[in-house]
């Protein structure tokens, strides 16, 4: 027996012994099958090879949905993650000061954002004590909010979008490296102007309109119920 037929010899009692190795492995069928299609010739159609192309692709399709939906669960479960540890840190301070430095320091390291600003509406100045706490709070006249979330449209619980840099009332001067921003809408109850919480970032494509706001709504809720606590 020569050399090559002892080789086929031997690929042939392996796969006796082992038909699965070779149904499991979709290369070595796939060659199987063209192989057979050149020996039918040009002229036969074999049904069932189109059969299982069409199968396989749509088992393609398949598995990259699934991929496409873990991911996407994963990355809200992060999601979700963060909004909760922000809530606790909010609702942690015992004082306003305190309060507002959650805002300026712990917010921005979970949410992972470059600033973030609250802004409150009030028919008075600003108390000018309000400067020892830092830049974090704004305040601004009646009507402010509602004009810079909506923009001339309907006005949004929450507003995802990319920014001009034009909004130094907000972020302070040097406000041209915002290239995105999150604005969640403040209902602080009957009787009481409203607010905005903001966050920033130098990556235009973090905040964009097609993402979810369910989580951010979410925080939203959380925060006019703690800032309640300061308002009086």
């Amino acid at each position: 027996m020569s050399e090559q037929a002892a080789i086929a010899e031997e690929l042939r009692m392996r796969i006796l012994q082992e038909p699965d190795v070779i149904l499991e492995d979709p290369d070595v069928m796939r060659a199987l099958i063209a192989a057979n299609d050149r020996a039918s010739g040009g002229n036969v159609i074999d049904l069932r090879g189109v059969a299982m192309d069409r199968l396989e692709e749509r088992l393609q399709r398949l598995e990259e949905t699934h991929r496409s939906v873990i991911a996407a669960a994963y990355e809200n479960m992060a999601g979700m993650t963060q909004v909760h540890r922000a809530v606790l840190a909010f609702l942690e301070p015992l004082t306003f000061e305190a309060f507002l430095a959650s805002l300026e320091d712990v917010l921005p390291q979970i949410l992972r954002v470059g600033r973030v600003r609250l802004v409150i509406e009030s028919h008075e100045a600003a108390d000018p004590a309000l400067d020892k706490v830092g830049g974090v709070l704004t305040v601004v006249q009646p009507g402010f909010v509602s004009d810079y979330m909506s923009r001339g449209r309907t006005l949004p619980r929450v507003a995802l979008r990319q920014t001009d840099g034009n909004a130094a009332l907000v972020y302070g001067s040097d406000a041209a490296w915002v290239k995105s921003e999150a604005c969640l809408y403040l209902d602080f109850g009957e009787g009481r102007l409203p607010g905005m919480l903001c966050f920033a970032s130098d990556n235009p494509v973090q905040f964009q309109p097609n993402q979810g706001t369910d989580l951010l709504d979410f925080m939203g809720g959380a925060f006019e119920r703690a800032m309640c606590r300061w308002l009086g």
